[in-house]
């Protein structure tokens, strides 16, 4: 898998985290870390398939102390050219997520971070073994933060069906790997609602959040359609931002947020 994202680590930014839709998502996800994330104290955090280091970045000049892993070194390799002024509040280190029972460090977390599907890399089997690997990484009353791709998009539907292909219309929901295309490779991807992570993490967390991120804003994929549309994007946005106070929404969205703390 780390070869497949060596391959999508070179255009990552340029297609997602820079393009107009890719803002408009993060931004949604930042708001509701502001709002999650205590004001006066310093977290330490580990992010889990931190991409090209963007949200760690962000996290780090927020005043926590971040160590961000991927499995692809060439994501790491860029994310640690973004740093700036040697910044000491972030550290990037390479880490395949299935092995983070090997992953040592001097303390444990106040909170464990994936942001835009990095969960939806693992098999049930995978994912259930995360969280029982994860629960012991973090600190007493720590938390999870993930963004995971559930098994319904209404705009996903609706766009493909407008075209007449209902395969890709309703790929998402099956309990099977999706290969789905990640800048030019194609990536092995299962979909997760917010009850299947319940049922798998209700021995260890309990849930104190889901909201929706992208009801209204489209995928990524879009962008060639919506980049010179900013006006409707702005409507899309603000749409969006109406319609995250409503967690049932979560399961049609593009991806959701969910927040959950350790029992």
């Amino acid at each position: 898998m780390n070869e497949s994202f060596d391959i999508a680590a070179v255009t990552y930014d340029s297609t997602f985290t820079n393009s107009k839709i890719g803002e408009l998502q993060r931004n949604l996800v930042h708001e509701h870390l502001i709002k999650i994330l205590p004001i006066n104290q310093k977290l330490d955090i580990l992010e889990i398939n931190c991409g090209t280091g963007h949200d760690a970045i962000w996290l780090a000049n927020r005043g926590h102390r971040v160590i961000a892993t991927d499995i692809s070194l060439e994501m790491i390799s860029i994310a640690r050219s973004k740093q700036q002024n040697n910044n000491s509040n972030v550290k990037f280190e390479q880490l395949d997520i299935n092995k983070l029972e090997t992953f040592s460090s001097e303390h444990s977390f106040d909170l464990i971070f994936s942001d835009f599907g990095g969960l939806n890399c693992l098999s049930p089997n995978q994912l259930t073994q995360f969280f029982i690997t994860a629960e012991k990484k973090l600190k007493p009353n720590g938390q999870i933060i993930g963004v995971i791709m559930p098994k319904h998009c209404i705009i996903e539907n609706s766009y493909f069906i407008i075209k007449g292909d209902l395969k890709k219309a309703f790929r998402r929901n099956t309990n099977n790997a999706v290969m789905a295309n990640v800048d030019g490779t194609d990536v092995a991807t299962w979909y997760y609602d917010p009850k299947n992570i319940k049922k798998t993490t209700k021995n260890l967390f309990s849930i104190d959040k889901v909201a929706p991120i992208g009801f209204c804003i489209p995928p990524s994929y879009l962008e060639p359609f919506f980049k010179n549309k900013l006006r409707i994007l702005r409507v899309l946005k603000n749409l969006d931002i109406f319609f995250n106070r409503f967690s049932f929404l979560s399961k049609y969205s593009d991806h959701y947020l969910i927040s959950l703390s350790k029992k």
